[in-house]
């Protein structure tokens, strides 16, 4: 099948627009060069710019556009071809911080209208989340893990997953298993904390070493529980609403958490952490054991 006849529409990392067309003529080459009716090519980019706010710069050259209106022609380009499929290569990776936010709210309300599948590469995994009804995981050419945005982050199916979807990443340390029964792992931590974790024991043995993950929102310095890990604050940062904390425990590094923003906490505090066993993970040799 010749490409033009797929019915796939592809939108670049770079936008890949001609500089010496207008808006209207970028958005409309593919059909002028189908041999498309003039009249008919002139009423998709009209729809198309509506639907995208960029009636107002039909007139205007690449050169005269923000990223973000370049980014929109680009999909406007996409969308007069009306195709079945469309394909976005990182689309969003050339733009500053507040233009991504803005462009997702777009993407997200154009496939809403459109109802078109929509193929989205993307390393950020926050544009993955927000965007994606279903998300395949790849590493290396392989898939790791495939499913809805909660799927992935409540039940990752290995420690990569686990480490890729969530902001910050899920915290991780490596653990020892000091008694197994059919269905659970007792495990010792790094600040020699003991706790049993419902898991699939195939093949585990007294002794072995596995890693313990949870994540940074599931970690509490204000509720009492019986589950707790001692915590060294190493830096402390406020975003207003909401602080991050980070840290150490039991020696390793880089632990995290995140608390209200009008948490009272400074470098050099030491705390207890409490934390409900449902929101743990245990690894070993990579795979999530703890989802049964």
């Amino acid at each position: 099948m010749d490409p033009a006849e797929r019915g796939i529409a592809m939108v670049f990392q770079t936008y890949a627009l001609y500089p010496h067309m207008t808006v209207e003529e970028n958005m409309g080459f593919s059909l002028r060069m189908n041999g498309v009716d003039k009249g008919i090519v002139h009423t998709k980019v009209v729809a198309a710019a509506k639907a995208l706010q960029l009636e107002e710069l039909l007139k205007r050259k690449p050169k005269e556009l923000s990223g973000g209106q370049r980014q929109r022609v680009a999909i406007g380009r996409a969308i007069v071809r009306d195709p079945k499929v469309f394909l976005f290569d990182e689309p969003l990776s050339n733009l500053d911080a507040e233009l991504r936010v803005d462009m997702r709210l777009q993407i997200a309300s154009l496939h809403e209208e459109l109802k078109n599948t929509m193929i989205y590469v993307t390393h950020d995994q926050v544009e993955a989340m927000t965007l994606a009804d279903k998300i395949v995981v790849l590493r290396l050419g392989n898939i790791e893990q495939v499913g809805s945005p909660l799927e992935l982050y409540n039940s990752p199916a290995n420690e990569f997953v686990a480490g890729f979807i969530g902001s910050p990443k899920m915290n991780i340390v490596p653990a020892t298993v000091v008694e197994v029964s059919n269905s659970a792992l007792t495990i010792r931590t790094p600040d020699q904390q003991v706790f049993t974790i419902e898991a699939d024991t195939t093949g585990i043995s007294e002794g072995d070493k596995v890693n313990f993950g949870v994540r940074p929102e599931h970690l509490f310095i204000d509720k009492k529980g019986e589950h707790t890990l001692h915590f060294t604050t190493h830096a402390v940062e406020r975003l207003g609403n909401s602080t991050y904390l980070f840290g150490q425990v039991g020696g390793y590094d880089n632990f995290k958490v995140h608390v209200g923003g009008d948490m009272d906490v400074k470098r050099g505090d030491e705390l207890e952490l409490n934390f409900d066993l449902n929101n743990c993970h245990l690894f070993s040799d990579g795979k999530c054991i703890t989802n049964l």
